[in-house]
């Protein structure tokens, strides 16, 4: 059962995740510095479980159609705190991509109704995009 009351853990763990998105952000401008990548994942990983609770965490990254995203992105952070951090964050990429492309559409469209930067995401190119994302057919 998932609970949407904000409680103090779950606003402790929003920031948490977004601090481990912010470092993350550094540690890519910062020409991949390997311990502010590493302090990003670990920031991002302990406030996602901190916002949905470990048993719900373990259910997500252990479902059998995200054994690949689990996989790469595991194994991206490995290469991180081992000091190969850009060969790292290639894998982790890929492996947030795998991950969280449920959450793409639903994202899509909360862009499309921001009020000013939403018409960027309205026009037909964008669009069309999306529309090929989720799998409809465009004519190309």
């Amino acid at each position: 059962m998932v609970s949407f009351e904000m409680n103090d853990r779950k606003k402790i763990g929003i920031g948490l995740t977004g601090f481990g998105v912010f470092f993350s952000f550094l540690g890519v401008i910062f020409f991949f510095d390997k311990g502010l990548l590493a302090m990003g994942n670990i920031l991002f990983l302990s406030g996602v479980m901190l916002t949905i609770g470990l048993k719900s965490t373990m259910q997500f990254f252990a479902k059998p159609k995200n054994y690949k995203g689990t996989a790469s992105f595991g194994a991206g952070f490995f290469l991180v705190l081992i000091g190969w951090p850009v060969f790292g964050m290639i894998l982790e990429a890929y492996g947030f991509m795998v991950l969280f492309s449920g959450f793409w559409p639903t994202l899509a469209v909360f862009l499309q109704r921001l009020p000013i930067i939403g018409w960027i995401f309205q026009q037909p190119f964008i669009t069309s995009f999306f529309d090929r994302y989720r799998g409809k057919r465009v004519p190309v």
